[in-house]
């Protein structure tokens, strides 16, 4: 965040934090959601045996990679949109 290669202010550490949790939470939300939508029918009805294999295994191998998708993206998204295109301006699209 801080381009001079010095310390972080408070602020942009409070900053970091708050983004890192975002990043956690909205992660943690959307993976619980799609695990839900995949896994959801094989744990509350009664399916052939290859289908909520089939089902169960989708929704432990998604959920994951979207979790970990989701926060890399919001974390990349935030370290680039926290520099500004010219020291001390702000960008002319805000």
């Amino acid at each position: 965040m801080g381009g001079s290669g010095g310390r972080r202010t408070q602020h942009e550490r409070d900053a970091i934090t708050v983004e890192i949790g975002y990043a956690l939470v909205s992660a943690a939300f959307t993976a619980a959601v799609v695990f839900g939508t995949a896994a959801g029918p094989a744990l509350l009805f009664q399916l052939p045996d290859g289908l909520e294999w089939l089902l169960l295994r989708a929704g432990l191998t998604v959920a994951p990679a979207l979790f970990a998708v989701r926060v890399v993206s919001v974390l990349v998204r935030f370290t680039r949109s926290a520099q500004p295109s010219q020291p001390g301006r702000t960008k002319p699209d805000s």
